[in-house]
């Protein structure tokens, strides 16, 4: 598996939307389990490491 460089602040592209339509997340924690918010509607989930890195598609934004 390739190694991705996700730091807190930066906004992920996930594969499959949110209920709200949204499919941009904000990265709040970077851990053992990654704490991310819906960019469009706010909703905050709590998501294993592995599991998280199977979703995110891509890097939309990357925080400096």
């Amino acid at each position: 598996m390739e190694q991705v460089d996700i730091s807190v602040g930066d906004i992920v592209e996930v594969k499959k939307t949110h209920p709200c339509g949204g499919n941009k997340w904000e990265i709040l924690r970077v851990g053992v389990d990654f704490k991310m918010k819906c960019a469009t509607c706010g909703h905050i989930i709590m998501v294993e490491r592995p599991k998280a890195l199977k979703m995110i598609k891509k890097i939309a934004d990357k925080h400096n």
